[in-house]
């Protein structure tokens, strides 16, 4: 092949891709003029002209953001069809375009017109004779990599259609990664392409082993949902939901780059809004807070008196002594809790205080002032208001699970469940989180969020078993407005006054519009590395997907939960009464053959029932094994020195949860890496934002999930086995993380 050749192909493209950013440009100066004229309406001075504004500078606003993310290799794609079928070329990019007579000048990949670019194969072109991949840098082509479909239709037609390059996948698996991923929408494979397209209803679930490009596929099929069906996916919202901050980060560009931002990105420690976790409990804690069984202790919990609180009120009325004793006062919470969540009791509680001292008032004067100056009277004393309010108070999911910081109460509602050793962890891993008593608090600017990942689905069942505080409707704010719950912003007495009362039903209390927790607010729940997520953490999720399609992405054989058969009856019931398609992928796009053939030969050694697939690619780089010695610092200094050498891009350094520490002091004290303290320093606090050029970081196993890396070094493999029940799954993982370059320091 000719350097003239190749040269005169790039050129061919420039002048097709040049064309289509000046289209580009017009567009979006076609958006801003619509934002320009929304904001105009907005000056009307009328209701109708508020709301075209807002409609109009919203879809400008989207259409411009949507521009802006195709910047960057926008065209990729070419297909030379039969001629009979089209005789000139078809563009494949990240977006669709018209040109000015509103033909045709770029198909979206996710469009029906643009599949058979990843469909067709040699075998069964479809149609196609050439396929053709675009390389660019910013807007300049810098390479095009062919294959040839169909060449008999070539031989038959004679046309000039040169096949140039090494084939765009081998293209695309050689480049040096960074701290993203990166869409493959130019290189989406047909097994791939299939889950891609699926049926948007029920669920889809994407297995594979390492490497198959699960999560990118997955990515890549909710942007395929909201193109082919945005009013839906839009409104309703995506959830996309992954195993660490870290994980977030490394995949937060590619769906942006495809078009597409109406999602919600969140690791297992964001879930719930207003918590962001990062920090992870000890496998043995682990295990007992995401186990099943931690959901009875909870709705135990849940239903407990508030510590605290008072045990009894007497007050004397008319010729009565009255008295809410420890019995009554049983009967009383018993009723209330039967009719639903707590908190969503409040508007009831007096009522039912009420009548339960109605009941004890037997005295003539009493009886003759009738039940409405009775609640009259106590409704206007502090005394009993007080009592009320303390007796029942508003709670937040973080009051209770603060309770169970107490031995004595944690031993109580624990009772047949939990063993007092599981017990002793609960509370170990509490007050360390919290030595302060501070009642695991929301964080506060400047300290650390007290709660683990794994307290995040405890707190989330805890807000469900106990409700919403009702918030008050502009209706209710036209009763009296006198004495309120302290802190929890409920009128007590407004919510007793006697025009309720004179409609309400004896025996019926009435209830004011509640703020609902809404249990399925998303159209569609994406889930990386499902065989993590703990029973608790499937009901977590489960609550935000319960009318959604779902996409569910997974590999058992790198589960870091003890447990399968519990884990996979809460995700049946997560799932329960939806439709599963099962995809799975056979070809491991990451690794090398000889990379891969090493984490394969130890998943069969130590008994893993791994789903191995086939690498695509080999290297000729054998992994290296080696003995640290007694000065391991020495020893992975020079090993991280020489696989950083070897490769352009990025370095992972794997050591268990106890070195983490150790190694990220090493690596901010070595002079050679002194660019990349930062990536270490984000590496013990996920926290810190990516500096852009760290090109070195200090992972435990469980961090490098769903990452990878041109090289990897492995310290004391042997102790990542060994640090958790799952330990022989997370090391398998962290040996199939590399592109290029694996060494084990032993």
């Amino acid at each position: 092949m000719s350097e003239e050749l190749v040269e005169r192909e790039i050129a061919t493209e420039q002048a097709f891709v040049d064309r289509v950013y000046v289209q580009l440009e017009k567009s979006a100066a076609a958006a801003q003029q619509l934002a320009k004229e929304g904001h105009s309406r907005g000056r009307l001075g009328h209701e109708g002209g508020l709301v075209e504004r807002d409609a109009m500078v919203f879809q400008a606003a989207k259409r411009m953001a949507q521009l802006d993310a195709a910047h960057e290799g926008l065209v990729f794609g070419r297909l030379d069809l039969r001629e009979e079928l089209d005789p000139a070329p078809r563009y494949i990019g990240r977006i669709g375009l018209r040109d000015d007579q509103r033909d045709s000048l770029l198909i979206d990949w996710r469009a029906p017109a643009a599949a058979v670019f990843y469909q067709a194969t040699a075998a069964t072109p479809e149609g196609v004779v050439r396929r053709r991949v675009l390389r660019s840098d910013h807007h300049t082509v810098v390479g095009v990599e062919d294959e040839l479909l169909d060449a008999d239709a070539l031989a038959a037609e004679d046309r000039d259609l040169p096949v140039v390059g090494e084939g765009a996948l081998m293209a695309q698996l050689s480049r040096a990664r960074d701290r993203s991923m990166h869409s493959i929408v130019a290189t989406i494979q047909a097994e791939q392409d299939r889950a891609i397209r699926a049926p948007g209803k029920g669920v889809v679930s994407i297995s594979g082993g390492p490497g198959t490009g699960k999560t990118v596929v997955a990515l890549h099929r909710a942007a395929y949902l909201l193109y082919s069906d945005r009013r839906r996916y839009e409104s309703g919202g995506v959830l996309v939901v992954g195993p660490s901050g870290v994980f977030m980060r490394y995949i937060e560009r590619v769906l942006p780059s495809l078009g597409e931002t109406a999602v919600a990105l969140r690791s297992l420690g964001e879930v719930v809004d207003g918590v962001r976790a990062t920090r992870h409990d000890e496998p043995a804690v682990a295990a007992v807070k995401g186990a099943a069984r931690m959901a009875e202790v909870l709705r135990r919990a849940a239903r407990q008196q508030a510590p605290g609180s008072p045990r009894e009120f007497k007050i004397f009325w008319r010729d009565d002594s009255l008295r809410l004793d420890g019995a009554v006062l049983r009967r009383v919470r018993g009723q209330l809790m039967s009719q639903g969540a707590r908190n969503r009791q409040l508007p009831r509680v007096a009522n039912a205080l009420l009548d339960a001292m109605w009941r004890q008032v037997k005295g003539e004067r009493g009886r003759e002032r009738g039940r409405e100056q009775f609640d009259d009277d106590m409704l206007s004393t502090p005394a009993f208001v007080d009592f009320a309010a303390d007796w029942w108070p508003p709670l937040t999911a973080r009051d209770v699970l603060g309770w169970l910081r107490d031995p004595e109460f944690l031993a109580r509602v624990s009772e047949g469940v939990l063993s007092a050793d599981d017990q002793k962890l609960l509370l170990r891993s509490w007050q360390e989180a919290d030595p302060e008593g501070r009642g695991l608090l929301p964080t506060r600017p400047g300290v650390a969020e007290p709660l683990s990942v794994e307290d995040v689905a405890l707190l989330d069942e805890l807000r469900y078993l106990i409700g919403d505080v009702p918030q008050r409707t502009d209706e209710d704010h036209d009763l009296d407005d006198t004495l309120a719950y302290r802190d929890g912003g409920v009128d007590l007495q407004e919510l007793t006054t006697a025009s309720e009362r004179e409609y309400a039903p004896r025996g019926r209390a009435w209830s004011p519009p509640l703020h609902k927790l809404e249990d399925d607010p998303f159209a569609h729940v994406l889930i990386d590395e499902a065989q993590d997520l703990t029973p608790m953490q499937w009901r977590m999720v489960g609550r935000r997907g319960r009318t959604a399609s779902w996409t569910i992405v997974g590999d058992p054989a790198q589960s870091s939960w003890p447990v399968r058969e519990e884990a996979e009856e809460a995700r049946a019931a997560a799932l329960e009464g939806k439709q599963v398609h099962s995809f799975h992928l056979s070809k491991n796009y990451r690794n090398s053959a000889e990379i891969y053939d090493y984490a394969a030969a130890y998943a069969r050694r130590v008994g893993l029932d791994a789903d191995l697939p086939e690498a695509v690619r080999s290297t000729g780089e054998e992994p290296v094994e080696r003995d640290a010695g007694a000065d391991l610092q020495a020893a992975v200094r020079t090993a991280v020195g020489e696989v950083a050498s070897r490769v352009a891009g990025t370095v992972g350094i794997v050591v268990p949860v106890a070195r983490r520490s150790q190694v990220n002091e090493w690596l901010a004290s070595w002079p050679e890496f002194a660019d990349d303290a930062r990536g270490a320093a984000r590496a013990v606090d996920p926290s810190v934002s990516p500096s852009g050029d760290d090109r070195v970081v200090v992972l435990t196993g469980l961090d490098t999930k769903g990452l990878e890396f041109d090289a990897i070094v492995v310290v004391r493999p042997e102790e990542i086995e060994t640090e958790s029940a799952t330990g022989r799954a997370t090391l398998y993982v962290v040996l199939t993380r590399a592109t290029q370059l694996l060494t084990v320091l032993r």
